[in-house]
């Protein structure tokens, strides 16, 4: 049961949808009149203002990985940043009128939700939300969830710790500017360097990066100098 508030909230709203997979160009349409999605004791219903596109839902729109997916209609989108209208029974960290942010699915290939965050109105556990940093306009935390999993789980998953060195390709990126930013700052890199084209080298060092490489004028394989760790942002093809 979910518990009642004074914020209106219509019956009906607009949602991208798309019916059946395919490329996102030809299925993807905007439909006007969508159920409002039912919270669950341990959910929230969240006005989106702003939600962000990542590579997986271009993915899972193909059908990349259509055998643990929730089946169509599908809304896409994972990352949303929004104010809170209403909340379930259980839910104790947040109130209605709060501003949060998060990915909306634990597991991104594992049955995410059918009901996404390109919506005017989406439903999310409480535990997978944060109070929007009130720094941070709405747009722009909704493009860091997903992104800076992505991010930290690499940085966990290379056992990258104080002391060491790494060098990011792609370090202009979605994911590569947050991995300059969590090496040096939360887990202590002692060097960081990142790739990434000629305009961005100035936006590298503006990130903590000690050593900008212009891709376009020199390889990173031939630096004579190695490092602890490789993060690639971008899977770099044939290697």
């Amino acid at each position: 049961m979910a518990s009642d508030s004074d914020v209106t909230i219509p019956s009906k709203i607009k949602a991208w949808v798309y019916a059946e997979r395919g490329n996102p160009a030809d299925v993807l349409k905007l439909v006007p009149d969508v159920g409002v999605p039912e919270i669950k004791e341990d959910q929230v219903l969240v006005k989106v203002v702003a939600a962000s596109l990542n590579p997986v839902d271009f993915k899972r729109a193909l059908g990349f990985f259509k055998d643990i997916d929730s089946p169509p209609p599908i809304v896409p989108g994972y990352d949303v940043a929004g104010v809170v209208v209403k909340v379930g029974d259980q839910v104790k960290k947040f109130k209605v009128g709060d501003e949060v942010y998060g990915d909306i699915n634990e597991k991104a290939l594992d049955h995410p939700k059918q009901h996404g965050t390109l919506a005017e109105y989406t439903a999310v556990e409480e535990r997978l939300l944060a109070l929007k940093p009130k720094n941070l306009s709405f747009i722009e935390a909704a493009s860091l969830p997903l992104a800076i999993e992505t991010a930290y789980e690499g940085l966990e998953r290379a056992r990258f710790s104080p002391g060491k060195s790494i060098l990011v390709l792609g370090g202009a990126g979605g994911v590569g500017t947050l991995v300059i930013q969590l090496a040096k700052e939360v887990f202590g890199a002692s060097r960081v360097a990142a790739t990434s084209s000629t305009g961005k080298l100035e936006l590298l060092k503006s990130l903590g990066a000690d050593l900008a490489i212009d891709y376009t004028k020199e390889n990173f394989e031939d630096l004579p100098e190695k490092f602890d760790v490789v993060y690639d942002a971008v899977k770099v093809r044939g290697r």
